[in-house]
């Protein structure tokens, strides 16, 4: 009784590691294929109709805000 009970944990367990093998596996793709189906960021500004917005100027707040420093 023990024994079969120790082989169906086995068996349940290599079951699990290879289901979990393929679905990780199929999961993965080349960056490759990804970068190609995102547009450039120039084609992205054209198609948002960034050349019409006005420059905007920001002054530097960096003076009365400074970064903290590590120490």
């Amino acid at each position: 009784m023990k024994r079969s009970m120790t082989l169906v944990a086995l068996v349940i367990t290599a079951a699990t590691i290879v289901a979990s093998t393929a679905v990780l596996r199929s999961q993965s793709y080349p960056i490759e294929l990804a970068m190609t189906a995102m547009p450039s960021l120039e084609e992205l500004h054209a198609a948002a109709g960034a050349s019409r917005l006005d420059v905007q100027h920001i002054e530097d707040l960096s003076v009365i805000f400074p970064s903290e420093t590590k120490q």
